[in-house]
């Protein structure tokens, strides 16, 4: 003898059709996908503002040591060691002036004695359609090759100007000029989003001999 079951329990036994698996599964990937998506903006984001405040902090040291040196740039008449020169360049299109000179600096610890007087250079290198500052140190009294290192990377500009006079130039050589600008003017062009943005710093040298 059989039985009949009700119709609500017989219908309470069917399972879920294919059309509504489906339905399930589209829906799931879209939300994954919208989460997915706000997670890696947000990693991204983070990572843009991490770069943004390491990139000013090296902006702010490089600018601080520029305008620390240059105030101490050494230059006397008698001692051909010592010299000061800006040589006006470009690549591709944007200045990259080479900054050279020699100044004053504490003695460095170690066991090599070495002087006072330090021998610097600043100039751009390219490297993968990116202009790089480097800067390179030495003992003025040492014949050593300096290591050459970089100081800012990515920037898009790097002027330097030597006011003459009443008037500022773009190059400067103490073997014609017979003496030391009476300012530097260093201009660091940098990238803020889609726009350059220049930061200049001044310095008046203070040591003749």
């Amino acid at each position: 003898m059989s039985v009949m079951l009700p119709s609500f329990y017989r219908n309470s036994r069917k399972g879920f059709t294919l059309l509504e698996v489906l339905i399930a599964l589209a829906l799931l990937g879209i939300l994954a996908g919208a989460l997915y998506g706000t997670y890696f903006s947000l990693i991204k984001g983070r990572e843009s503002a991490i770069e943004g405040m390491e990139g000013r902090r090296e902006l702010r040291t490089t600018l601080d040591l520029l305008r620390r040196e240059i105030s101490s740039a050494l230059f006397g008449k008698n001692n051909k060691r010592l010299h000061f020169s800006v040589e006006n360049r470009d690549v591709f299109g944007k200045p990259a002036s080479v900054l050279s000179f020699t100044a004053v600096a504490s003695p460095q610890t170690g066991g090599q004695v070495i002087s006072d007087q330090v021998d610097l250079k600043y100039e751009i290198v390219e490297r993968e359609q990116k202009m790089i500052l480097s800067r390179q140190a030495k003992d003025l009294y040492h014949d050593e090759e300096a290591a050459r290192y970089p100081q800012m990377e990515s920037i898009e500009g790097f002027l330097v100007e030597c006011l003459n006079g009443d008037k500022w130039v773009k190059t400067w050589d103490t073997a014609i000029n017979f003496g030391l600008p009476k300012a530097i003017r260093v201009t660091v062009t940098v990238k803020d989003g889609k726009k350059t943005v220049d930061y200049t710093v001044q310095a008046m040298p203070k040591v003749t001999q």
